[in-house]
């Protein structure tokens, strides 16, 4: 009687204890449901456009949206870093019974977003986190909202149209805080190198080029009332001179006002390249190697990788030259041979700019069709390919990739610069394309949004090393798929495009680190790569504004490659490349631990 007396009382005991951990459970995961909340509320009621470009619901946004301008002010941006910063200590206060991935990925994008607590300077990107210069020749909010506004803004709707006026209403306001956060900036001796500075007044400067009538923020909204029928003839030509007027009286002037300050702060900009000549700039920079090249290698342990793989890719490189007859030379002599080499040269016309679209355009639905060799999930997301605005294509890279909105009422867009046409030889262009669109980050990036179980801010976390390192690694996937048989001058750019992600790991620490000058990193690269002077020059005053951005392309690819090979070989027959890749992608952008961590627990799960 006593031994079923005691057994009753330890199964009481036990149902009551589960219970109660069942309880502890549920109110831990509400806790972390509304801490994962506020901090999307808190993101994005600082970054209205960003919520536009992404087309997020206002309850996630924390209100409406799309009739406000982001405030930029030394004191508004102190506030944001503040907020990200508490929330994500209070996610880090919560204890969990196990590894828990959201709770550790979105402590992980609360100080990807908040930047580190040593350094008030810079702006926070929602792309890239900590941002150091908030105006310069390639981003920044004095180039990105103006895209958002131009390109993703939809106007649907007589109330549409009136939050595009409202926002262009404010942009004087919007424009005088930026400047604020540069004198801010400016202030504690925080200065963007000289000939960033030029080049970002030539960027201002072209922005406000055309008449008013032709500037894309009246052209962009006159084409979007064309297509809009609800709005009738009378509103839509009231609200057009509207947007003509706004422009004129307010948003041309904001821009020239950004041009007088930068001549002005041009007086004291530095001749030094690199972020080290900054303020505490070395100890930045290793924080900048840590957040966006997600390693814990040192600068000079990076660079010297980036040796390595440089004379590994040069030996492939050279033996594809050496079978098409091509002996004399180093391999960036051949390779900028090449460049001059007609067969691989569009027309510098319009008709040659229109072929070069359509070539992008057949390799994407090329690959498509085959996708579904190494890949079981297909993202629902259409992806389109756009040349760049001609307001945009002095400072714009030669390839880039937004993403759709949420509600897929707009396309991933793949967008090319046709500024210099001998820049695109045709040898480079099936590896962009695989690059950006497919099965790059349009494929990654659309495949994430899609993962509705997720909180919000995983469906679009934009860890850089993950991010760039799967587009190179769907490089290499491409040619596993047999996508540049039998044309080895593509194969050619394909390792030329890889070369060129080496290199970077060279030049970025170089310029970061070494205290390279920005003539012997152009030196460097262009003698290396045998990449056109123009592409050159753009890509390293690119890095000299994103120290260690350029780390994450070919850091990320390894650390992917890693994980595939140590998968392949502990599995044997049992791995399948289609189970790897959905592992790898539907659970979104993650940190490199992470990921780590999860391909080691698949590889038992697995065994």
């Amino acid at each position: 009687m006593k031994r079923i007396y005691t057994l009753l009382l330890c199964t009481v005991l036990v149902t009551a204890c589960s219970y109660k951990t069942k309880q502890k459970t549920e109110k831990t995961t509400a806790s972390l449901d509304e801490l994962y909340q506020k901090t999307t509320q808190t993101l994005f009621k600082a970054r209205p456009v960003a919520a536009t470009m992404l087309g997020i619901d206002t309850e996630t946004a924390g209100g409406s949206y799309n009739h406000r301008l982001a405030d930029f002010s030394p004191e508004s941006e102190a506030r944001l870093r503040a907020s990200l910063r508490k929330t994500t200590d209070e996610l880090k206060n919560i204890h969990t019974l196990a590894f828990d991935e959201n709770k550790e990925v979105m402590q992980s994008l609360g100080r990807y977003f908040s930047g580190s607590k040593d350094f008030d300077i810079g702006y926070i990107d929602t792309w890239m986190g900590l941002s150091p210069f908030i105006v310069n020749q390639i981003n920044g909010p004095l180039i990105d909202v103006p895209n958002t506004l131009i390109t993703n803004q939809q106007v649907n709707s007589l109330a549409d149209a009136e939050d595009y006026i409202k926002r262009l209403d404010h942009y004087d306001l919007f424009v005088e805080r930026i400047l604020a956060k540069m004198s801010a900036d400016s202030d504690n001796n925080w200065v963007p190198p000289l000939v960033i500075v030029n080049k970002s007044i030539a960027s201002m400067k072209g922005f406000i080029k055309p008449p008013v009538n032709q500037h894309p923020f009246v052209t962009s909204f006159d084409n979007k009332l064309k297509d809009n029928k609800t709005i009738t003839a009378n509103d839509k030509k009231h609200m057009l001179d509207k947007v003509k007027l706004i422009v004129a009286i307010k948003v041309y002037p904001a821009y020239r006002n950004v041009i007088t300050a930068l001549e002005d702060l041009s007086m004291s900009a530095r001749s030094e390249s690199g972020i080290w000549a900054q303020p505490s700039g070395a100890e930045f920079y290793k924080d900048a190697v840590r957040m966006l090249g997600d390693t814990e290698l040192t600068p000079a342990q990076i660079h010297q990788l980036g040796l390595d793989e440089v004379q590994r890719i040069l030996k492939q490189m050279d033996a594809i030259l050496k079978s098409q007859g091509m002996t004399k030379g180093t391999v960036g002599q051949r390779m900028t041979e090449l460049n001059d080499d007609p067969r691989f040269l569009y027309e510098d016309s319009d008709a040659g700019r229109q072929q070069l679209l359509n070539d992008l355009n057949g390799y994407i639905e090329g690959i498509s069709k085959r996708m579904d060799e190494q890949f079981a999930t297909k993202p629902k997301y259409a992806v389109e390919v756009r040349k760049f605005p001609k307001s945009r294509e002095e400072s714009a890279p030669g390839g880039m990739y937004t993403n759709p909105p949420i509600d897929g009422s707009q396309p991933g867009i793949y967008w090319i610069n046709l500024r210099d046409i001998k820049a695109n030889p045709k040898f480079d262009l099936k590896t962009l394309t695989y690059h950006e669109a497919i099965p790059g980050h349009h494929w990654q990036i659309a495949l994430n949004l899609e993962q509705e179980s997720l909180p919000l801010l995983r469906r679009i976390a934009p860890f850089n090393a993950y991010t760039e390192g799967w587009a190179l690694y769907s490089e290499k996937v491409a040619a596993e798929m047999g996508m540049y048989k039998d044309d080895p001058f593509s194969d050619l750019g394909r390792l030329k495009a890889e070369l060129f992600r080496a290199v970077r790991l060279v030049v970025d620490t170089g310029l970061h680190y070494k205290k390279w000058t920005r003539e012997q990193a152009i030196k460097y690269m262009a003698q290396t790569t045998g990449t056109v002077e123009s592409d050159v020059v753009a890509e390293i005053e690119r890095y000299m504004v994103w120290p260690a951005q350029a780390l994450g392309y070919k850091l990320g690819m390894i650390n992917i490659l890693r994980l595939r090979d140590k998968a392949q070989k502990q599995l044997g027959n049992k791995f399948d490349i289609k189970a790897f890749h959905d592992l790898i992608l539907l659970g979104g952008a993650v940190p490199m631990r992470v990921l780590n961590r999860k391909v080691d627990l698949w590889i038992k799960s697995q065994g």
